[in-house]
């Protein structure tokens, strides 16, 4: 494919698609390209639709690098998901999400950590499965879906790794509703220019007051990880 995210810029909202063609891995060039399209949508002062291709929005990191014997350039592939995340937690204009299908893992936490979370119908799962697959869930991690998932479905969710269908997934907090699936984007970007009449400023301030204790998380675990290894790698004991 040309470009792994396209941005489209009408009646005052940028809405950002990711299609890999596949299932969305969040690899080196798919973090690239959404801080490339992040950045055009910050210089257009836009609030932001961020959306997945037909059947999935993200399966996560892609896990041929993630498990792949280069250990470095598996660590820095964590490195820069998670400060996707953090930035996407405290971009400076509202983020609707337009969750297309199956959001897993890293894909489940970019779903979290937008401003407003609309899902389509259909069967598909949102899921942390980490430790299914053997890897302990970062702290930041758990404190985002903290703010974002209901206490008595955190534990379910982050802990025991249990799949959420979209009408579970808006009863625990994962999503704040579920529409016709062929009205997704149309329905995410109609919020989205609703969010626009904002006082962006007051926006700013007050979501950097409510996301501070997330944010700092992010910053310290970003800053202490730069001389770790095997920062996600599975354990094998």
């Amino acid at each position: 494919m040309d470009s792994l995210v396209s941005y489209d810029l009408a009646d005052g909202v940028a809405t950002l698609t990711m299609d890999d063609g596949k299932v969305n891995a969040i690899s080196p060039a798919m973090v690239t390209a959404l801080n490339a399209a992040l950045d055009r949508a910050e210089a257009d002062g836009a609030p932001v639709v961020l959306a997945g291709r037909p059947g999935v929005f993200s399966a996560g990191f892609d896990l041929k690098t993630l498990t792949g014997e280069d250990a470095a350039a598996a660590d820095q592939l964590a490195l820069s998901g998670f400060a996707l995340i953090s930035r996407l937690v405290a971009f400076p204009a509202p983020v609707v999400a337009a969750c297309s299908g199956h959001a897993i893992a890293l894909g489940a936490l970019i779903l979290a950590a937008c401003d407003y979370r609309l899902g389509a119908t259909g069967d598909y799962k949102l899921v942390m499965n980490e430790t299914a697959i053997g890897i302990p869930l970062p702290v930041p991690a758990i404190e985002l879906l903290r703010q974002r998932l209901h206490p008595s479905v955190l534990h379910r969710a982050v802990v025991l790794a249990e799949t959420f269908s979209p009408a579970d997934a808006v009863a625990g907090g994962w999503l704040d509703r579920v529409v016709d699936a062929g009205g997704l984007v149309a329905a995410a970007r109609g919020h989205a220019r609703g969010l626009a009449g904002l006082n962006f400023a007051a926006y700013r301030i007050t979501k950097q007051r409510t996301w501070k204790s997330t944010v700092d998380t992010f910053a310290a675990y970003l800053e202490g990880s730069r001389t770790r290894r095997g920062i996600l790698r599975p354990i094998t004991e």
